[in-house]
């Protein structure tokens, strides 16, 4: 694919980007920025939720998982249905009944300062890695297709990436988001429909349903070794939990749901993202079983995160494919990448710097800057990935520990919910820096000695950490009245 054909689908893609920011952001202030005015339709809010959940790394690696695994990561989909239930009706009211807009002020009011300025920067960390972690890959493939071709280094492409996101989200905030998240999951969603269709169809394949049931990479359900990663009982534990953290405890998915106009719509959208989201978990997985099998018939050396980009772009299955591939690896990219910005910002303005508690106008000049210090934040932590760590598998690592957060997050929130106990709050952050210790430590003694591995269920682990961390450090007399709707 030529590069000023792709430079030419970019400014397309980022002028319909901005369009949109110019119309969302009309007399636009702190409240349309984190909380759009409380105004967003819920099924808007619903659709592009899906393309936040489905970054960049979940488009490239989810179809590359198939060939080594089957289709065993709907275990962990099928999690994801109970984990977002109890979302909807456990996080849900208890957000809207404290009316936050950011989900961490509840940890100050059920523990107190220590707590809340615990959990707002495990967030903060967690989310600067993982976002700049997903737009390192996507710059990444930038560098290799288009700016490689004009001798323009790897730093420049990163400082553009992030000014582009800049650009469109600095007036409104959440409020752009929610509607150019809808437009970026349509455009990812519709890539993965022409890869199908174009690979379905040098295949000859009539029905696609049909010839996925019977293909050999299928299988979904794993309950022959209890030791392995892919037992069915932890990755459909682990993704129930990984639901409830990762969106639930996430300031970055939850913000957007907070943006719409009651808890009823907040549910309805919770609830029409969750049937979504599954579907579309099984046509990436679909996905990947047509990709494996092309590639063997034509004899492509290609496996993993490698697979779906090679296969796409190499003019085999056209024009037109590799087109719509590009087009949906920068809108999976984006869709998480825009909204990180935002929540980091939201996240250390209120957690952090507590400007609700300033007047209109030193809010507005704060955020501002806040909202430029972590564009300049994410730059820096992509240059660090590139040129000072320069090995992705320890970058992957590094994106992988970014997991062990949000399990500090998760005894935090469980302990406030299911007990009514209250804890010596200036010991939290020394008990949710210890946790994670404890869980890498076990995990690494069951894998020597049992040769037993916890995979993705080391989030439950390090939330158990937490929780009995929390136990012991409760304060005498301290049987209060929950928060818990």
């Amino acid at each position: 694919m030529q590069p000023h054909y792709i430079i030419l689908l970019i400014i397309a893609y980022f002028s319909v980007l901005i369009l949109i920011s110019v119309f969302t952001g009309k007399s636009a202030n702190n409240s349309t920025f984190f909380k759009a005015n409380n105004s967003s339709p819920w099924y808007l809010v619903a659709f592009g939720m899906v393309g936040a959940s489905l970054s960049g790394v979940t488009f490239i690696s989810v179809p590359g998982w198939v060939e080594a695994q089957s289709m065993s990561y709907m275990q962990m989909v099928f999690g994801y249905i109970v984990g977002y239930a109890v979302i909807g009706l456990v996080l849900l009211p208890l957000y809207y009944k404290l009316n936050l807009t950011s989900i961490y002020t509840y940890l100050q009011t059920r523990f107190g300062e220590y707590s809340y300025k615990t959990g707002a920067s495990f967030f903060l960390l967690s989310r600067t890695i993982g976002a700049s972690f997903r737009l390192f890959l996507v710059a990444n493939v930038l560098q290799l297709v288009l700016f490689d071709a004009y001798g323009i280094p790897f730093w420049v492409t990163v400082c553009i990436t992030i000014l582009l996101i800049w650009i469109y989200t600095f007036k409104g905030g959440i409020k752009t988001i929610v509607w150019t998240d809808t437009l970026q999951t349509l455009f990812m969603l519709i890539a993965v429909g022409v890869c199908i269709y174009a690979i379905s169809d040098e295949l000859n394949i009539e029905n696609i349903f049909s010839y996925v049931a019977d293909n050999q990479l299928s299988k979904i359900f794993f309950f022959e070794d209890v030791k392995a990663g892919d037992y069915f009982w932890k990755r459909f534990l682990a993704g129930a939990f990984v639901a409830i953290v990762m969106t639930g405890l996430d300031q970055d998915m939850m913000q957007k749901n907070l943006t719409c106009r009651n808890l009823k719509d907040a549910q309805k959208n919770m609830f029409w993202f969750t049937i979504v989201l599954v579907i579309v978990n099984f046509f990436f997985l679909a996905l990947g079983i047509l990709l494996t099998d092309f590639a063997q018939k034509n004899g492509i050396d290609a496996h993993k995160d490698e697979l779906f980009p090679v296969i796409a772009t190499n003019g085999t299955l056209g024009f037109t494919t590799a087109v719509f591939f590009l087009l949906g690896l920068i809108a999976a990219a984006y869709s998480s990448a825009d909204s990180a910005l935002t929540s980091l910002t939201t996240s250390f303005s209120i957690d952090i710097l507590e400007i609700d508690k300033k007047n209109t106008t030193e809010q507005e000049k704060i955020r501002k800057k806040i909202h430029i210090l972590f564009s300049f934040v994410l730059i820096a932590t992509i240059l660090i990935f590139k040129y000072f760590i320069a090995d992705e598998s320890v970058i992957a690592k590094i994106f992988t520990f970014a997991n062990y957060t949000y399990g500090p997050l998760l005894g935090l929130y469980a302990f406030g919910l299911f007990t009514n106990y209250s804890v010596k709050d200036k010991m939290v952050p020394v008990i949710c820096l210890l946790s994670p210790i404890f869980t890498y430590v076990t995990n690494l003694i069951f894998l020597e000695a049992f040769n037993f591995d916890f995979g993705f269920a080391l989030l439950i682990l390090n939330g158990a950490f937490t929780f009995l961390g929390l136990r012991i450090f409760i304060k005498k007399s301290s049987y209060i009245n929950n928060l818990n709707i």
